[in-house]
C-alpha cells in the first residue's frame, strides 16, 4: 500500500526514502551535554540541557548516543594539557543509533546501531563523517552489548595497537605495565599474556594487583610500598624489561627509563601524574633506548587500519576472548562524580556514562 499513497506507483528509491522518513525520530534543536567553557579543575565541568544539537553535512551521520566511555583524556582537555576550542563537549567514544544522515551518505542508514570513536560524545547527539572511525554493530545488540562496545574502543584498541606496533611484544618478553588495574591496564594484561609475555604489573593497592593478576599479570608491584625499580631488577635478574607501557607520565618516567634493559623501549602514553618534562635526547644513548609517545589515532588513521583493528576487537568481544570490566555506570549529569573518582585513583576497570534518551 505504501507505494500508492499518491495515487500512483513510486520508484523503489522513493519508497526507501519514504520508509526512512517514517522511521526517523524528530531531531530536537537542543540537547543535554557535559562540556567546558574554560580550563581548570572539576569545578569547570558543566552539565547543560540546552546545548545546540550539531547540524550534519552531506557526508555525515547524526548519532543518538546511548552509552559513552569515560577516559582519563577528558581531564587533559579540562586542565588545558591538550588544547580545545571552547565551548568543548567532552568524551571520546560512544555507542548509539543513527537518527539522521546526509544526502551523500551510503554506508549507514537511519536506525543502524553503531559504535564509534570521536570527540564530543558526552552528549545526547554527536555527528561524525561516514568515513570516520565508526562501525555498525549487530542490529539486535542489547543495551549491555552497546555499553560493552562503547567501553572498549579507546582503551582496548589502544592496548591492542600498542602491543602490535608501538612495541611488537614477543613471547618471553618482560614487560612493565603501570596502572595495571585500570580499563586500559586490564586490556593490556590480556593482550600481553596472549602474546606470551611476562607482565610486571604496577598498581597502588594489593586489591588492584590481584585484579590485574586475574586478567593475566604474572608479577605484582605495589607502588605505595614497594621500590618499583628494585623489584623490576629483582624479577628480571638485573637485566631490566624489554618494554615499559607507562600511562602515568611525569612521576614514573625516570623509573621506566632505568627499568629498561639494553635496547629496551619506553612507550609513554599518558599524563595521569602530569606531562613528562622536556628531556635531553642523549639520555637514550647509554642503553640504546627507543622512546615513543604514540596515540591510538596514529594507528587507525586510514579506513583500512580502523576496519582491521575494530573488527578484530569486536570479534574478541563476541567470542569472550577479551573481557571488559565495567565497574560502574553513571548518568550523564553525574560525570563530575565519576571524574573525581577516576582522578583520585579510587577506581578499577572501566567507568561509563548512560545518556538520557529524553
Amino acid at each position: 500500500m505504501i507505494a500508492r499513497l499518491t495515487g500512483s506507483y513510486l520508484p523503489t528509491r522513493s519508497i526507501s526514502r519514504l520508509v526512512e522518513k517514517v522511521k526517523m525520530t524528530p531531531i530536537p534543536a537542543v540537547q543535554k551535554a557535559v562540556l567546558i567553557r574554560e580550563t581548570g579543575g572539576l569545578d569547570v565541568l558543566r552539565y547543560e540541557q540546552d546545548f545546540p544539537v550539531p547540524k550534519i553535512g552531506n557526508n555525515e551521520i547524526l548519532i543518538k548516543n546511548k552509552y559513552a566511555g569515560i577516559n582519563y583524556i577528558e581531564s587533559y582537555f579540562r586542565k588545558g594539557i591538550y588544547p580545545s576550542k571552547k565551548p568543548y563537549v567532552l568524551g571520546r567514544e560512544a555507542s548509539g543509533v543513527v537518527v539522521a544522515k546526509g544526502d551523500a551518505v551510503t554506508k549507514f542508514d537511519v536506525n543502524d546501531k553503531v559504535a564509534y570513536l570521536s570527540s564530543n560524545t558526552f552528549a545526547q547527539y554527536t555527528k561524525i563523517s561516514e568515513a570516520g572511525t565508526v562501525s555498525k554493530v549487530p542490529q539486535d545488540s542489547t543495551d549491555e552489548q552497546l555499553k560493552l562496545y562503547a567501553g572498549s574502543l579507546v582503551q582496548a584498541l589502544t592496548s591492542l595497537a600498542f602491543v602490535r606496533e608501538a612495541y611488537p611484544v614477543k613471547k618471553g618478553d618482560y614487560i612493565l605495565l603501570y596502572a595495571a588495574a585500570g580499563g586500559a591496564g586490564l586490556a593490556f594484561n590480556q593482550f600481553l599474556k596472549k602474546a606470551g609475555a611476562h607482565t610486571i604489573a604496577v598498581a597502588s593497592t594489593d586489591e588492584k594487583l590481584q585484579l590485574a593478576k586475574e586478567y593475566g599479570a604474572e608479577f605484582l608491584i605495589n607502588s605505595s610500598k614497594d621500590d618499583v625499580l628494585a623489584r623490576v631488577l629483582e624479577i628480571t635478574n638485573g637485566q631490566g624489561v624489554e618494554a615499559a607501557f607507562d600511562s602515568v607520565g611525569k612521576d614514573t618516567f625516570e623509573t621506566s627509563l632505568k627499568a629498561l634493559k639494553r635496547k629496551g623501549t619506553l612507550v609513554s602514553f599518558g599524563n595521569a601524574s602530569g606531562p613528562v618534562p622536556p628531556v635531553a635526547i642523549n639520555i637514550l644513548t647509554p642503553k640504546n633506548i627507543k622512546l615513543l609517545r604514540p596515540s591510538l589515532f596514529g594507528y587507525i588513521a586510514t579506513h583500512e587500519e580502523w576496519e582491521s583493528y575494530s573488527s578484530e576487537l569486536f570479534d574478541l568481544l563476541h567470542s569472550g576472548a577479551l573481557k571488559i570490566l565495567i565497574s560502574k555506570t553513571y548518568p550523564l549529569e553525574e560525570y563530575n562524580q565519576a571524574a573525581e573518582q577516576l582522578e583520585s585513583r579510587k577506581t578499577v576497570g572501566k567507568l561509563m556514562l548512560e545518556i538520557s534518551q529524553d
